[in-house]
């Protein structure tokens, strides 16, 4: 019986550590427009107080793998975020990548040039820690942009 509970624990032993070494699930561009559309219908419905409220929330429906919303104010103050509650009602309008891109101001001006688009820049994955190359798809509505990304390109 020894033998057979000592298997047990070495193979779940060595699935645990297996999934923790395993690439992350990875969304893709068509899920990041989809979740894109449905945050932009929930606020609609809902009124932005509930919907920020959801979008921020990991167990709100706007989290899916390494895929999340966010709600940016044209004012450069983040609305909601999926990945990190902390960053709502700040301003982080010059928020810079690591080369130096200033993507959030690119974003308010792809917003009022183009209303929907991609954008590029690189940014950390919300669960490997690393900074990758990210494509987000954005949308304006009113005074915000709401966007939703994947990691890892080319796609």
């Amino acid at each position: 019986m020894k033998p057979l509970l000592f298997a047990a624990a070495a193979l779940t032993a060595t699935l645990a550590c297996g999934q923790a070494d395993a690439e992350p699930r990875r969304a893709t561009p068509a899920q990041a427009v989809a979740m894109v559309k449905k945050a932009l219908a929930t606020v609609r419905r809902d009124g932005r107080d509930k919907a920020y409220a959801a979008i921020t929330d990991p167990r709100g429906g706007f989290v899916r793998d390494d895929l999340y919303i966010t709600v940016w104010g044209l004012d450069g103050v983040v609305r909601a975020h999926g990945a990190n509650p902390n960053m709502v009602g700040k301003t982080l309008g010059d928020l810079r990548d690591i080369d130096g891109k200033l993507f959030i101001q690119e974003r308010f001006q792809l917003a009022s040039a183009k209303g929907k688009f991609w954008q590029e820049y690189k940014y950390t994955h919300p669960t490997t820690g690393k900074i990758e190359p990210k494509r987000v798809y954005c949308e304006s509505l009113e005074d915000t942009v709401v966007c939703g990304g994947v990691y890892g390109l080319p796609r």
